[in-house]
């Protein structure tokens, strides 16, 4: 997931992410999506160290990153060939 400076809280540790939280994410959102009750919170709290503050601000990153990839302000990366 990309890194955005306007993500960081000031250099407050807790605003990074590890590989760990982001997979912890991925599964939590799959788990409750937009209609679930206290969404955010739930997803925080299958997210070690994340608030749900947090996680509700990494999820709208991540949508933008999208945005931006599907509206072509974001190239796609390149991925090498495998095999």
């Amino acid at each position: 997931m990309a890194s955005h400076p306007s993500s960081s809280s000031g250099g407050n540790s807790s605003s990074a992410w590890t590989s760990k939280q982001n997979k912890l994410f991925e599964k939590a959102i799959a788990i409750y999506d937009k209609d679930t009750a206290d969404r955010w919170q739930k997803v925080a709290a299958m997210v070690d160290g994340k608030s749900s503050e947090e996680v509700k601000r990494h999820y709208e990153i991540l949508l933008d990153d999208l945005n931006g990839i599907e509206s072509g302000r974001v190239p796609s990366p390149k991925y090498k060939p495998t095999g």
